[in-house]
């Protein structure tokens, strides 16, 4: 539990941590994960009975210095152990003279544009695997500083928006479909640098992988300079794989080596495919399970994130499964049986989605039943259902219900499953290709179509998965959603050169035309068979 070397002093750089963890933009609380919860019972468990946190060979100012490090990381985790071992730590420093054990961390610039300069500043000290120098110490003082100017910033950045409806359009056919595809390929390849996407002269293989994903969504043979492209930027993916089977540079190991499998996997390249073999059990180690500490019963079992033992969520964790599928896992492999027990804690389904997540205000986070789905188990980025005896249940949207059919088809769930039957029942209910359906409820007039592309792409994945190919809406119209969706996205796309981009609301990277376009590739390609 411990966030220091063997034979290093544990309370301070532990303690500094959990402070790190409380005040980032994510907020980590206990039951988060075992690398919270481990964390705070080092702490806990170096507690003498008269109060001090602190090592057992320790006294004095040392013994002091580490119970108010510890008393500083307990204030922010209101649990009741937390709680308690604090109570305890304060009291002890109140009888050594210390009436606010707290650090006074403060705002260290308030001036916008000084902390936009410090926090640049910053970042570009970071080394390639996210941290600074490699220490945890320096990591964590560096992350607590930035999350005292992320407010500061974030304000800054959120003007007062609108939005505009999208286009008109009409079903398009087979042969539309195609030159779609051809016109945002040529644009993706324009954009590229020898086979890598991302800022100029800084390559970003997240970015690259979705890419490529996208162009081979276009028909074979394909032309010259599109093949070249593909081979050079699968290489330079394959080159960025590590010992333990990721592929990835230094961030989002999760994300970049699903991303990279579902593109290496259509390489006919032997290489590749042994790349992909290691890849596919970096992943299967990376879920969330009994060898991180996380039992059956744990709200995040089962789960996945961005990498490591970070916060799981469902979007993460569909595209762990969609590669781990690609990648040649066997179906009855228990990866899937175990995200079975995360995909049912995201649903709003009570019969099979009993948990109860009690805020720190007290609040009660329970599950709804309209089979739609959130983020993760007790969170949604559409926000909640407030319900008159307080209680709040983390309200359902169109993306994250795809997201939620395919990793049911995924786990090998029969159609006449109940859960199966009712996140078809939302889906159909909630049929749109003007928004992302789920958000109306936001004040945010954009906040309908954030993340408008990534739910394209799960719709036209999980539909294709599901094998229907009619949705019956709530006014009992029957829409044949290939032609649909392929209209609807043909209709969005670029007269003057072949890209899409999320015009209305940047959110999750989809102001970036490069993403926008492959999104928009990898779900035309799933409408192959329009109007035929």
């Amino acid at each position: 539990g411990a966030y220091a070397p063997p034979g290093a002093a544990t309370i301070e750089p532990t303690a500094l941590v959990l402070r790190a963890l409380a005040k980032s933009p994510r907020q980590y609380v206990r039951r988060d994960g075992p690398f919270v919860s481990m964390a705070l019972d080092h702490l806990i468990a170096h507690q003498d009975e008269s109060g001090w946190i602190a090592a057992e060979d320790t006294d004095g100012d040392a013994r002091l210095a580490q119970t108010r490090a510890a008393a500083a990381a307990l204030y922010l985790y209101v649990d009741p152990a937390s709680t308690a071992a604090l109570a305890k730590a304060v009291g002890w420093l109140g009888e050594q003279g210390i009436s606010d054990p707290a650090a006074r961390e403060g705002q260290p610039v308030r001036d916008r544009e000084q902390a936009a300069r410090r926090a640049v500043e910053l970042l570009a000290t970071r080394s390639e695997d996210g941290s600074w120098r490699g220490e945890v110490v320096a990591t964590a003082e560096n992350v607590l500083e930035l999350s005292a100017y992320y407010p500061l910033l974030r304000e800054a950045s959120s003007p007062a928006r609108s939005a505009t409806r999208l286009p008109r359009f009409t079903a398009a056919d087979r042969e539309a479909v195609d030159a779609a595809i051809l016109r945002g390929a040529r644009f993706l390849v324009g954009a590229a640098e020898e086979g890598k996407w991302g800022a100029p002269s800084r390559p970003d293989a997240g970015i690259t992988a979705m890419v490529l994903g996208a162009l081979l969504a276009v028909p074979e043979p394909r032309p010259e300079e599109i093949q070249t492209v593909i081979d050079d930027g699968l290489d330079w993916l394959a080159g960025l794989q590590r010992e333990d089977g990721s592929i990835h540079q230094g961030m989002l190991a999760n994300y970049v080596t699903s991303a990279s499998i579902l593109a290496l996997s259509g390489s006919s390249d032997e290489e590749h495919a042994q790349v992909v073999e290691r890849a596919r059990g970096f992943l299967v180690a990376l879920q969330a399970d009994e060898g991180e500490g996380y039992s059956p019963d744990h709200p995040f079992y089962g789960g996945i994130g961005y990498g490591g033992d970070e916060r799981p969520d469902l979007s993460n964790l569909q595209m762990a499964l969609e590669a781990l599928v690609a990648s040649g896992l066997d179906s009855d492999h228990e990866a899937f049986q175990r995200s079975l027990r995360f995909l049912e804690r995201c649903q709003n389904r009570s019969e099979s989605n009993d948990l109860v997540i009690v805020g720190d205000d007290g609040t009660r986070i329970v599950s709804g039943d309209d089979g739609g789905s959130a983020y993760t188990p007790g969170s949604s980025k559409a926000g909640y259902v407030e319900l008159e005896d307080g209680r709040r249940i983390p309200r359902s949207y169109g993306s994250m219900t795809y997201a939620l059919l395919k990793g049911y088809v995924f786990a090998g769930l029969e159609r006449d499953d109940p859960r199966v039957e009712a996140a078809w029942k939302w889906l159909q209910e909630h049929y749109t290709l003007d928004v992302n359906p789920g958000f109306e409820h936001a004040s945010d007039p954009t906040a309908p179509y954030q993340g408008l592309f990534y739910y394209f792409h799960s719709m036209a994945r999980a539909l294709n998965l599901f094998g229907e190919d009619t949705v019956v809406d709530a006014q009992g119209v029957a829409h044949a959603w290939r032609g649909e969706l392929a209209g609807r996205l043909i209709a969005m796309q670029s007269k003057l050169d072949g890209s899409w981009v999320n015009e209305n609301a940047p959110r999750w990277w989809e102001g970036n035309p490069v993403l926008a376009t492959s999104y928009a590739l990898l779900a035309l390609e799933q409408t192959k068979g329009a109007g035929e």
